[in-house]
């Protein structure tokens, strides 16, 4: 199951059956990952880009999945004594599907801090005592992309020829005070302006404390998340395209800008983010959030309880 993936370098690893229930029960399931992961590609300007956030390939991944009709669903789950309602938990999944034989759960952490693979884990756990799912996904960088991205971000800079503070401008990064002088401390002996780059951004934006395989391998070896049945996928170093050609970068970066859902954008005063800012001053900002008219008569009530959970980086 799921060959032509481990043959194109993904980890494949079941856990508590998940090869057999997927076998019998959930075929559908591994055709559409094969399927779907057989073409991903993530090209190295995507990775500088996205500052080591969510880059446009795993944006793309997303909307493949929603394609193949993976939805975000919200899981409810309600005690009651006596039809009286004590208390209610919910579960948020970012990618599910419905089959005959049950539900299949899937979350994907390209670059997170690494405590959100003990989230996803517990909360498979209790969906699956619960009844609520047969199997829970977890889809992050694999080995070889973790021990690879420090020589593939210099082979980018060289390609590049970053040589300093104006290259970095040139491609279109902005670095902070603190970011230089970590470049200047690193940039001793032998060490060019290239390789101390390509290290600080590793170490910085793709550290050992985010989310990739070895984080979650040590999680599910200590039996987080059992018994709940588990896939696990570490994606490649071989998703990273070099020298594509402008246009088709373009596109794809373009393809991964498509959101999968309904979006709107309402311009943030500074007093309504609650930031320490002179109250005269307005950022305009587009936050994208998912609109829902039955639940919000006004888009800053909507956006309340999403502004108080989100961060504005670099703004000028």
């Amino acid at each position: 199951m799921l060959d032509s993936l481990r043959t194109a370098g993904f980890q494949i690893e079941f856990h508590s059956h998940a090869e057999a229930i997927l076998s019998v029960d959930f075929a559908e399931v591994a055709d559409q990952l094969g399927t779907i992961l057989a073409t991903a590609t993530i090209p190295i300007e995507e990775i500088i880009g996205s500052g080591g956030g969510e880059t446009k390939g795993t944006q793309r991944l997303r909307r493949a999945l929603h394609d193949h009709g993976w939805r975000k669903h919200k899981f409810e789950v309600q005690r009651t004594i006596d039809g009286i309602a004590r208390e209610s938990i919910s579960h948020e999944v970012d990618h599910i599907a419905r089959f005959p034989a049950g539900v299949v759960a899937l979350e994907i952490e390209w670059n997170n801090k690494d405590p959100f693979f003990d989230r996803d884990l517990e909360n498979y756990k209790r969906l699956h005592a619960d009844g609520a799912i047969s199997i829970g996904v977890l889809i992050t960088r694999g080995i070889s992309l973790q021990d690879e991205m420090r020589s593939m971000v210099l082979r980018f800079a060289m390609e590049k020829r970053i040589n300093g503070k104006s290259d970095l401008e040139r491609i279109g990064l902005s670095p902070t005070r603190r970011q230089l002088a970590e470049y200047a401390r690193r940039t001793r002996g032998e060490t060019t302006f290239s390789q101390a780059w390509a290290a600080a951004f590793v170490q910085d934006k793709f550290g050992a404390a985010t989310t990739h395989w070895r984080k979650l391998e040590d999680r599910v070896n200590r039996g987080v998340g059992n018994p709940c049945p588990l896939l696990l996928i570490g994606l490649p170093a071989n998703l990273v395209t070099f020298g594509e050609p402008e246009a088709v970068v373009e596109r794809l970066i373009e393809d991964g800008d498509t959101s999968i859902e309904q979006t709107w954008h309402v311009p943030i005063s500074a007093r309504m983010i609650g930031v320490g800012l002179p109250g005269w001053l307005v950022i305009r900002v587009s936050l994208i959030a998912p609109y829902d008219p039955a639940r919000a008569r006004t888009p800053c009530e909507q956006l309340d309880p999403w502004c108080r959970t989100t961060t504005l980086n670099n703004v000028v």
